[in-house]
């Protein structure tokens, strides 16, 4: 496709309440419907009637007693909610997040494999690394991986994984009754894997899926992460907070793909927007005012100090964020944690301040105004070199959700902007990007030959 012609790409990145961290004490938000999976199947189906290309839902692999007395949990495990989401939609893309520091190769292609068939080839991977020790102590690990060993680790496991969907070739399947073969044995393939992590024999006990391997999405920001993407990644959910740094980062991103033999458009890359939409600015404003009015401090300080890797809490709230000492910064989630602290720095925020800057999307860009407005912001990244597309977080679901696909959405498709049909059945095909071959299939092709 054209530059001129080029559409932007829109995931939902689903929350049962929104991404404000208040928004579930609002009172539009029905708190009796926790992990109701008919509240997230009718939220589905209205961003599949908007014609979005995909779901996303992330994951995180722990919580605590603080959080939870303040915050609400409801943490569905995403493989298995994608799953119920799955037989009610038909067209929109499901990705789920899972961790490469916690699981095993062989169960998470199969799983995803799995649900690739379920849904007929809609599916993909936000592959995470993990990056907080309590998460490791719920899998036998006193602490977290250094932040470069998870990023090898996660290298070896995604080779894997790719193997793995590749190990059974799109023609593998025989299935003659009469002769009594079910399959081409010859292009059923064994790893014979032994790396420093891993040990796989192989192959996947399922044959290959429909879209030949599920979309690799990626979103950490640091060095690390984005070589990582620069290798495996087709699609990038990051946290970018003015234009001038999401512009820098998407061309960092696009540059490093030629290492790789890889094309710019090979790569969509996505930054987070949470919009809260009114008639006029003032209403969006007087909306965002009345759930920072519902925050906890005790709260959305117990968060900042996990996301950074640095407890706060015996700072006064309306004293300056302290020095963080770089071994912390680099530790855990560490883009993440970099952009909050230099968001603090740049705009010289009190650490009140920053619980309020933050509270609307954990570092994401956030904005208040009308649906013009925010359709005038997600037109210039897009037109200008900052994004391919966006991940959509509302602030407030319900409510916000329905604003942005009912008054947003259909102001982009005026602007020619997004489609009003979808053109593909695959989420391959919603993002444009080929389906692979499967990397056996020249091995096999060989052979005919020389015989």
């Amino acid at each position: 496709m054209s530059k001129k012609n080029r559409q932007l790409h829109l995931n939902l990145f689903l929350n049962p309440y929104g991404h404000h961290e208040a928004s579930w004490r609002h009172p539009k938000t029905d708190i009796s419907r926790v992990s109701d999976i008919g509240q997230l199947q009718r939220l589905a189906l209205k961003a599949e009637q908007a014609k979005l290309n995909s779901i996303f839902v992330a994951d995180r692999l722990s919580t605590s007693k603080t959080a939870v007395k303040y915050g609400a949990v409801s943490g569905l495990e995403p493989i298995t909610l994608l799953s119920a989401l799955a037989v009610l939609t038909e067209r929109i893309g499901l990705i789920g997040t899972i961790s490469t520091s916690f699981n095993d190769p062989f169960n998470t292609a199969r799983r995803l494999a799995s649900l690739d068939h379920i849904s007929r080839g809609r599916v993909g991977w936000n592959i995470v690394t993990s990056g907080t020790d309590v998460e490791a102590q719920n899998f036998s690990f006193d602490q977290i991986e250094e932040h470069g060993e998870r990023y090898a680790r996660a290298s070896e496991f995604v080779e894997l994984a790719t193997k793995l969907w590749d190990s059974w070739e799109d023609d593998a399947l025989i299935k003659d009754k009469e002769a009594g073969i079910f399959a081409d044995n010859t292009k059923v393939h064994e790893l014979n894997h032994r790396g420093k992590y891993y040990s796989v024999r192989g192959p996947l006990n399922i044959s290959r899926s429909p879209q030949g391997r599920p979309i690799l999405v990626q979103a950490g920001s640091s060095d690390d992460g984005k070589e990582f993407a620069a290798r495996y990644a087709e699609a990038i959910f990051t946290a970018q907070q003015t234009f001038e740094e999401a512009k820098a980062f998407y061309a960092d991103s696009k540059s490093r793909l030629a290492a790789y033999h890889r094309s710019p458009d090979d790569v969509k890359i996505l930054p987070g927007i949470c919009p809260i939409i009114g008639e006029t600015e003032a209403e969006a404003k007087e909306k965002e005012a009345k759930l920072h009015e519902l925050t906890s401090p005790e709260y959305s300080l117990i968060q900042l100090s996990n996301r950074i890797g640095y407890d706060l809490s015996s700072y006064p709230l309306d004293g300056m964020l302290p020095s963080i000492p770089e071994e912390v910064v680099s530790k855990g989630h560490q883009s993440r944690s970099q952009l909050i602290v230099e968001l603090a720095r740049r705009d010289n925020l009190t650490i009140r301040q920053l619980l309020l800057r933050l509270a609307g999307g954990r570092g994401h860009q956030t904005i208040a105004g009308t649906p013009q407005q925010i359709a005038d912001r997600m037109e210039a990244w897009f037109q200008q070199g900052a994004a391919d597309g966006f991940n959509v977080m509302p602030q407030l679901m319900g409510e916000g959700l329905e604003d942005f696909l009912d008054h947003v959405v259909p102001e982009l498709q005026r602007r020619g902007l997004f489609r009003t049909e979808y053109t593909g059945s695959t989420l391959r095909e919603h993002y444009g990007l080929p389906r692979p071959e499967s990397q056996y299939a020249p091995i096999s092709q060989t052979r005919v030959r020389e015989a």
